[in-house]
């Protein structure tokens, strides 16, 4: 049966794929008494006492938020709160699963950055963590900045969920060629949230020496006059090539094709004119930047796409779970860069002996979340960025 079929059926046979499970049973007036009134008032004067027992008392520390306005959805673009949904509690359902992690989609009926920022900054004393998803860029840059001073890890995972996997899968690519990443020539192809993230953390990573040639619908970005403030930035934070043109002369000579843009738009003679163990990460989807035969057909030796039915999955399931779970572990109040690069050092130290066809673990591949955590909880103790303990 065909997974658009199968899912339609499963998800309005189900309706929806959430519930709200209790930890305890109501089973006496005993039961009643404990749980709700009158003892649970003993609770909520104690947190009223003193308000960090909230992480204490209450499922706040093992709580994220996962919002959206439903702008930017993978594959489907902007189509709105209600339709975002069943993505969005796709996210929370991941969390549990991987990292046993409680998470509630919130879909927001305004797009307005302004609203979302206060929306969030409302909702913050109910979670303990929040996941920005699919909120289109630039305003997904600005959001995400603004929220840093909660007090609670907010992160956009379409930039850096898929940074910290990018990167990793990098780094066992470097592994594998013998090869490293700081002089490798890397094209980026698309400059919205995802490719803007990557581009800035491979280039932080390097300590700015690799060389970046970004690209957008319009060809190489940064030796374009007239850049808007977001694509300014980028170029300015990066090692970016003054070249100009289109994709066919930026991949002249690269070492590294990233795309995270539009099917079918790199072509095997292209690949061709790339340097010697070419390495592509072709990550549009469902449809990638080229098929990984074509690719191959190239010359590509490192070959890697979003989709399941391919070696070398580039999938944030491999990441934000363990990200949120160390984060909350440590009683973090932001995840830092030092934090993205020790998750994704974690992540490619999963694979013990990379191969050309295994630079990073398959998303089923048990304990990798529990990896991760590990290593973000060791960084952010050690940056200091965590809460008091309460007393």
């Amino acid at each position: 049966m065909p997974y658009d079929k199968k899912s339609l059926q499963k998800h309005k046979a189900l309706k929806g794929k959430l519930e709200i499970l209790s930890k305890v049973k109501i089973e006496s007036i005993e039961d009643l008494a404990t749980y709700y009134t009158p003892g649970v008032a003993a609770v909520s004067r104690e947190i009223a006492k003193n308000s960090c027992k909230v992480w204490d008392y209450t499922i706040r520390g093992n709580f994220v938020a996962v919002i959206s306005d439903g702008s930017a959805v993978l594959g489907l673009g902007n189509i709105g709160p209600e339709a975002a949904h069943p993505v969005m509690a796709g996210k929370a359902i991941l969390f549990k699963e991987f990292a046993g992690i409680d998470a509630f989609p919130i879909c927001l009926a305004t797009q307005d950055s302004d609203e979302i920022v206060a929306v969030c900054r409302a909702l913050a004393p109910s979670f303990g963590g929040i996941n920005l998803e699919d909120i289109s860029a630039p305003r997904c840059f600005e959001i995400e900045r603004r929220l840093q001073d909660l007090g609670i890890p907010v992160m956009h995972d379409d930039q850096h969920g898929t940074a910290v996997v990018v990167l990793a899968g990098l780094v066992n690519a470097m592994k594998v060629l013998g090869k490293k990443l700081d002089k490798c020539k890397i094209v980026v192809n698309g400059l919205g949230a995802a490719g803007t993230a990557v581009a800035l953390m491979i280039s932080e990573y390097t300590n700015h020496k690799a060389e970046m040639r970004l690209i957008d619908i319009d060809g190489l970005v940064c030796s374009r006059d007239g850049l808007d403030e977001h694509k300014t930035h980028v170029c300015a934070k990066v090692n970016s090539s003054k070249m100009r043109g289109t994709l066919e002369e930026a991949i002249k000579g690269a070492d590294i094709f990233i795309g995270l843009s539009a099917p079918n738009i790199l072509t095997a003679e292209m690949v061709k004119t790339m340097n010697k163990d070419a390495i592509v990460f072709a990550m549009a989807n469902p449809v990638p930047e080229i098929d990984p035969a074509e690719a191959r057909k190239g010359g590509a030796k490192i070959i890697a796409t979003g989709r399941s039915d391919y070696p070398n999955q580039v999938n944030n399931v491999l990441a934000f779970p363990g990200i949120f779970r160390g984060a909350l572990d440590a009683r973090a109040t932001k995840i830092t860069e030092k934090m993205k690069f020790a998750a994704a050092e974690a992540l490619a130290s999963a694979v013990k002996k990379p191969t050309v066809n295994k630079i990073l673990p398959t998303p089923l591949e048990k304990g990798i979340a529990q990896k991760i955590a590990e290593a973000i909880k060791k960084q952010a103790i050690k940056e200091g960025v965590i809460r008091p303990v309460c007393r």
